[in-house]
């Protein structure tokens, strides 16, 4: 995935998964098929522009016309769609070398919006712990400490358990972002 200015990067990062499900969906709607799903409840969330965006690219738009209307991180996110599609080795990837530094905030925006019972957040959360766990190693292990993450757990020496350094690293990066998170 070509490199993004480090605030783009980490909308894309923490929206990995509906970039992917939507560009699958274009290619073969069968394969996703909660996509409507995620999209009515991304819309209850107040997501109404984001949603219109990707139902005109679901139709076939594919011009930057639909970024008409997109504050900054809907135009980052449909942005990153428009260049999947065009070009798939442009879509962000879970087992490419993952900078904690940028990962760690997306997730932990992540983890957080699922806490506060966000629907849309926990469904993409899901969708990025099976790309984790396809990744294998220490993305495969994140991926399992994702559920207790969301549940509140702040131990890092448990969360940690069998990971590598690189690994451990994100996880700390992850629970100083959360515990940042907690105090707003």
């Amino acid at each position: 995935m070509a490199t993004l200015p480090a605030k783009e990067q980490q909308i894309v990062e923490a929206h990995t998964g509906l970039i992917h499900r939507v560009v699958m969906a274009c290619q073969n709607r069968e394969r996703v098929p909660d996509l409507d799903d995620i999209l009515k409840q991304a819309e209850q969330n107040g997501w109404l522009q984001l949603v219109g965006a990707i139902r005109k690219i679901l139709a076939g738009a594919r011009d930057t016309s639909v970024l008409n209307g997109l504050d900054d991180e809907d135009s980052v996110i449909v942005h990153s769609i428009l260049r999947g599609l065009q070009n798939p080795a442009t879509l962000p990837g879970l087992t490419e070398g993952v900078d904690g530094a940028m990962a760690a905030p997306g997730i932990a925006a992540m983890v957080n919006g699922a806490r506060r019972g966000n629907l849309e957040t926990l469904q993409l959360l899901g969708s990025m712990a099976q790309q984790m766990l396809q990744a294998g190693g220490d993305m495969a292990r994140l991926a399992g400490i994702l559920r207790p993450l969301v549940q509140g757990e702040r131990d890092a020496d448990k969360l940690t358990a069998g990971m590598g350094i690189e690994g451990q690293k994100l996880v700390v990066a992850i629970l100083d972002e959360l515990a940042k998170l907690d105090t707003h």
